[in-house]
């Protein structure tokens, strides 16, 4: 059994004693195997010295349970590192941050407390996941949809705590904004509502967000400072139909106009849905009715051409197969002849790119038949999924594979920033023998920003995945030195992150920490998480 740093056996024995006591018996998890499915499935450090290994892992069914554990934690000064559901696969998964730690498993908190369709809200504990709340709406029939990631197996308390996004609207998409009301387990054991939640016998707990005094929801997201056993989510009220169309570009520089123009009719609420881009000669990005366009071998050589190809090269390809060099999807939500107007308006504004074409996309009333079901990308009708284990994932898609990491920067919304972060990522790319595209596009979770998102593939041979981790901590630092950072990252990266978010000799982390230290004197819980470490192991 291996055991928490500076923990004695004695300790680390009485300890688990008491968290029997709290938990029962059979929810205290020793032996190597069962602590082996802790283990970051994707992890690049796969049985190296650097991998993180839990010591033993707790799953509670209760608050008050969760408290009990908190206050043996602190008993003992032992590390506990707490998950929803442990699916956050490519960023950690249930790996701790800092190896011995016990994995707080909150599973068991799997109560669906509150969903209302009056109010398009619902509440709901960790173990909740998308397809259990996808699931309740639907056996009851609420006009109200989820906003997914995919997979949508996961916990939405962990994906909002981790910042995660959907491909709704605006205003749902980015998960943790669209959360209203949290209840906290403090590092004391003590528990804590936010908001209005902290007014007992609160009405409007998850109908608005602020309650009285300084707002803390924050601090509690990508955080050490808390262990959330409750949080409430907007819902999107089920609209009554849904469009979506394609506008395809030709010249080089027009995806700056294109950029402009969908991010103007998105932030004024024109385009409702997640906006898409990409490069049609290459992904097709038209209709599903239309048969998709597969790069030919003329494209693929000169994607291959040393250096790139060029403005030119990829236009007069674009003008010989018929087909947009850059394009965008629009997704549009609401009334019947609401959308239809809002097409109709983004495509007069379109128009002011020479040579732009347009091509009708989708029309479906809401609620879909089982058929149209069949057909459509579920997320964005709210349905959760799996489908992204077919993107290098362990699946006949990906012989040899062992899964993912993702590297995430967040960049300026703009043309402009797409040509220089395509330029910056290719000749990293180049110097470590990685894929890289320059057609493939960044994506829109966020309104007034992109997110380029790379998937780093993982095996189980050493040297693969050390050249890989060389590459993406290269990525780290010259991405903070054209004033990109990553918005997320795996448990290994962590503190690569955050050193570069070092404005004022690092006044965050240093601030982060006089939070951490008076919050949590005993540093018990999630040492290491998002950079942020106790003081008894800041030197280590």
């Amino acid at each position: 059994m291996r055991f928490p740093p500076g923990v004695s056996s004695t300790d680390f024995t009485a300890a688990l004693k008491d968290f029997e006591a709290a938990v029962g018996k059979a929810w205290v998890f020793t032996s190597d195997e069962d602590v082996a499915l802790y283990r970051d499935a994707y992890s690049q450090v796969w049985g190296e010295p650097e991998e993180r290994i839990a010591s033993a892992a707790i799953a509670p069914s209760s608050v008050e349970e969760v408290q009990a554990v908190v206050r043996a934690a602190n008993r003992y000064r032992i590390p506990i590192y707490t998950i929803s559901t442990g699916r956050n696969l490519g960023y950690g998964g249930s790996a701790p941050a800092l190896s011995g730690s016990v994995i707080l498993d909150l599973k068991r908190l799997d109560r669906i407390i509150e969903v209302s369709e009056r109010h398009a809200y619902a509440l709901v504990e960790p173990g909740v996941s998308y397809f259990d709340l996808y699931r309740h709406i639907s056996e009851r029939r609420l006009k109200v949809w989820l906003d997914c990631p995919d997979p949508g197996w996961g916990s939405l308390v962990g994906n909002a705590l981790d910042r995660g996004g959907g491909v709704t609207t605006a205003a749902y998409r980015n998960h943790f904004e669209a959360h209203c009301g949290m209840e906290v387990v403090l590092p004391s054991g003590e528990v804590m509502r936010t908001g209005m939640g902290a007014l007992p016998n609160a009405k409007t707990w998850q109908q608005f967000k602020t309650g009285f005094g300084p707002a803390i929801d924050g601090i509690f997201s990508q955080s050490n400072l808390g262990i959330v056993t409750k949080m409430g989510f907007w819902l999107m009220p089920e609209p009554e139909a849904y469009l979506n169309g394609f506008v395809h570009v030709y010249k080089y520089d027009d995806l700056i106009p294109l950029v402009d123009i969908v991010t103007h009719l998105e932030n004024c609420q024109i385009v409702t849905g997640m906006p898409y881009f990409g490069s049609p000669i290459y992904s097709g990005l038209r209709p599903p009715d239309q048969v998709a366009a597969r790069p030919d071998k003329e494209l693929l050589d000169l994607l291959a051409t040393p250096g790139g190809p060029s403005k030119s090269a990829l236009e007069v390809h674009a003008q010989k197969v018929g087909q947009g060099l850059w394009g965008a999807m629009l997704q549009f939500y609401g009334p019947t002849k609401i959308i239809h107007a809002q097409w109709d308006y983004a495509k007069e504004k379109f128009a002011a790119i020479t040579g732009a074409k347009f091509l009708e996309g989708e029309y479906y009333r809401i609620p879909l038949t089982p058929e149209q079901l069949e057909k459509v990308s579920k997320n964005a009708f709210g349905i959760p999924s799996l489908s992204i284990f077919s993107l290098l994932a362990r699946s006949e898609a990906g012989p040899g594979l062992d899964g993912h990491v993702g590297f995430s920067p967040i960049i300026p919304r703009t043309g402009e920033a797409i040509f220089e972060a395509q330029q910056v990522f290719s000749e990293i790319a180049r110097e470590y023998d990685l894929p890289m595209n320059p057609l493939v596009m960044p994506f829109t979770y966020w309104q007034r920003c992109f997110v380029f998102l790379f998937l780093f593939p993982v095996t189980r041979d050493v040297e693969f995945n050390k050249r890989n981790r060389e590459a993406f901590r290269k990525l780290v630092k010259v991405s903070a030195e054209h004033g990109w950072g990553e918005y997320r990252t795996p448990v290994i990266y962590q503190d690569d992150v955050m050193n570069v978010y070092s404005f004022n000799d690092h006044a965050l982390r240093r601030f982060h920490e006089t939070v951490k230290d008076a919050v949590d004197p005993n540093g018990i819980l999630a040492a290491g998480r998002y950079g942020i470490w106790p003081r008894h192991l800041r030197k280590g």
